[in-house]
């Protein structure tokens, strides 16, 4: 039997450059390139490096949708560039820019420093007083571990932090990359520290600063949905609040 022959088409790749240490300001580079059916645009640049501009800077890592390393902007759109083909796209002219509003390195390379000075801050990990561990591993219901499912698919792209509004407006604010994380470990039956976790993201930099304007639910490549889980620890800080717990 014949192999069935893959489309090609020549798509121009627009990418927007910058080098924080010697540009005064971003411009645009383009490249035509030959892509097919399985051609994604985290390839494409790959070879663009390879074959016409090595000075490209780019991040990316497990090239599988997992790590999140190489999120970008495509199209006006937050993607993956490991998971997103070029052809489905239906575009002549590809463009392409780093996550908006964190500091540009150089090129597609941002300064992830404040999106993970957010994380750290919520603890990202399980809190246990480990004097009281037993032997064995501590067990997990289904049930229990389906409340915190969604949550636990975050591969911290930092897609969400890029396009939230209140984040925009205050450096402070915890953001939606965070609380997803915040989330996860309060509602975990296995961590200790749930009531300080609460009060912590009730305070000024918290929850409360959330304006519910879904773009971080747009943005996220994984499709999850930080606003529902930030409207979930909103009512969780109130009934802690009220003492229903």
């Amino acid at each position: 039997m014949s192999e069935q022959k893959k489309e090609t088409k020549t798509v121009t790749f627009k990418i927007k450059r910058f080098n924080s240490a010697v540009d005064d300001k971003p411009y645009w580079s383009e490249f035509d390139l030959e892509c097919n059916d399985g051609t994604t645009v985290l390839i494409g640049i790959q070879e663009i490096i390879a074959k016409q501009d090595g000075s490209i800077a780019m991040r990316y890592n497990c090239r599988a949708g997992v790590c999140g390393s190489c999120a970008i902007m495509v199209n006006k759109k937050y993607m993956l560039a490991c998971e997103t083909l070029v052809l489905q796209l239906k575009k002549k002219v590809i463009k392409i820019e780093p996550l908006p509003f964190f500091p540009v390195i150089k090129d597609l390379v941002v300064d992830m420093t404040p999106y993970y000075e957010k994380l750290l801050a919520i603890d990202p990990y399980l809190l246990r007083d480990h004097s009281k561990d037993p032997e064995k591993e501590i067990l997990q219901s289904p049930e229990d571990f389906h409340i915190i499912e969604e949550a636990t698919k975050c591969i911290l792209c930092g897609c969400c932090h890029s396009s939230c509004v209140s984040v925009w407006t205050d450096k402070s604010y915890l953001g939606p990359g965070a609380l997803l994380k915040a989330f996860r470990f309060a509602n975990d039956t296995r961590d200790e520290n749930k009531k300080d976790r609460i009060k912590r993201i009730t305070a000024e930099d918290g929850v409360y600063r959330c304006h519910t304007a879904f773009n971080c639910v747009e943005a996220c490549p994984k499709e999850l949905n930080p606003t529902e889980t930030i409207q979930t620890l909103k009512r969780q800080s109130v009934k802690q609040a009220l003492k229903f717990w």
